[in-house]
């Protein structure tokens, strides 16, 4: 006999036959004469009744199995309206195939010892809700990317040199030598589209941020674009129609999931371009009405853009940054020498989700950047000629994949998207 999975069951097509399955004891509950259990796999949960009239072996099983317990159901399924999902397996036989004492995880524990347990609160629905939404991001991203013409590459993790500031580097040693944990693919990035054009990457990205804030972490996965000739405007729709391709695909492939989650899928399905723009200066007007009194040069924080967000129903880009508060390798305005053509994707609820620009493709302005920020030219020397050797115009851009994930999701915080999140406190499970 086969095992059918529950998203199998709950179709319907093996009402009053005999099934078998496999999975695990999620709930439990009994009466002097009647045990229910609710088993769960990867694709849902159905509802096992076990009459003691029928076994009382069988009824003792179910009786005294554990939370978590692995199990094999065989049974009648039955239409049941009462039912979780509308189905119930009336169970002949209860097998206990790996056996569960005192599950440590019941109801009403804190956030920190779920975190601390994390291991085994990955078998809750809405963190296996969060996994399955997470993994059709990561296989949106490929398809629209490779759709597109793009290759994917692999940058090294190793760097002796920063891409986004020497604060929030991790340093290590790597024999006799100094090096970092990379922030960012961005100093490989502009070598490879001098071969490839247009490339992409999925890698993970590491910041020592002293931080504590829903919305960062230490070590995240981070997906990266790098585009020849791709200019300012082609750079903005790149990252409207990406989001779109995540929000189609999870809205299509994940509806089961995001129920769980209280999301509608419908929603996802109207994140379409064009997104809503603001230039840095009309966003700094737009937070001084709502009382937010905001200096020309300041970055906006996290309550900066979760309040710009409200007035939106989808993404917002903020164009046009100062150019004092911009990375080295970002292209100042032609039209305005203050600014910088660049852009951060908004998302309502969780803020920055995407950051991009176009890239400075002459190498005299990128010394006197370099200069500017007091970087040593010498420490980027194979960076610098992508600008010597056949520079020409390119743009970028930087996702954190799990700030996608909390925003689609509906989290509060950052680690509910991530399945073992690492942050100034916590380096495991």
């Amino acid at each position: 006999m086969t095992f059918p999975q529950i998203n199998q069951l709950l179709t319907g097509k093996s009402v009053d036959k005999t099934v078998k399955l496999r999975g695990w004891v999620a709930r439990k509950r009994s009466s002097k004469s009647i045990a229910f259990l609710t088993i769960r796999d990867s694709t849902g949960r159905i509802q096992v009744s076990i009459n003691r009239e029928n076994s009382e072996e069988n009824y003792n099983i179910a009786d005294s199995v554990g939370y978590e317990a692995a199990v094999i159901v065989t049974g009648k399924l039955v239409k049941d309206d009462r039912s979780p999902g509308g189905f119930e397996i009336k169970a002949d036989k209860i097998e206990v195939i790996g056996p569960s004492e005192n599950f440590p995880i019941t109801k009403d524990q804190s956030q920190e010892f779920l975190l601390d347990v994390r291991h085994l609160a990955l078998r809750s629905q809405r963190l296996t809700a969060m996994l399955k939404i997470n993994s059709s991001v990561f296989e949106a991203i490929h398809l629209y990317m490779r759709k597109n013409g793009y290759t994917e590459v692999q940058p090294p993790m190793f760097t002796t040199e920063g891409s986004e500031g020497g604060s929030t580097l991790f340093e290590l040693k790597y024999f006799d030598k100094k090096v970092y944990l990379s922030q960012s693919w961005q100093l490989y990035a502009e070598n490879f589209i001098y071969a490839l054009e247009k490339a992409y990457t999925i890698a993970p990205s590491f910041r020592a941020e002293k931080s504590k804030t829903a919305r960062h972490v230490t070590e995240y996965w981070h997906y990266e674009v790098e585009a020849t000739w791709l200019d300012f405007e082609g750079l903005l729709k790149l990252m409207e129609e990406v989001i779109s391709a995540i929000c189609e695909n999870v809205a299509k492939k994940n509806k089961y999931e995001l129920e769980i989650l209280g999301r509608n899928p419908e929603d996802l399905l109207k994140i379409k371009p064009p997104f809503p723009r603001l230039t840095y200066n009309e966003a700094l007007e737009l937070l001084k009405k709502d009382g937010m009194d905001l200096p020309f040069g300041n970055d906006l924080g996290q309550s900066e853009e979760r309040e710009i967000g409200k007035h939106f129903d989808k993404p917002v880009l903020i164009t046009h940054y100062p150019k004092d508060i911009m990375a080295f390798y970002k292209k100042v305005d032609p039209k305005n020498p203050k600014v910088c053509l660049n852009a951060n994707l908004l998302a309502p609820e969780v803020g920055e989700i995407i950051d991009g620009s176009e890239r400075e493709d002459d190498l005299n302005k990128i010394l006197e950047s370099l200069k500017r920020q007091g970087i040593n030219p010498e420490d980027v020397d194979f960076y610098l000629d992508t600008r010597r050797y056949g520079s020409v115009p390119h743009s970028g851009f930087g996702m954190g994949i799990s700030r996608v994930v909390m925003w689609i999701c509906g989290f509060d915080t950052i680690k509910d998207a991530i399945a073992f999140p690492r942050t100034m406190s916590r380096v495991k499970p």
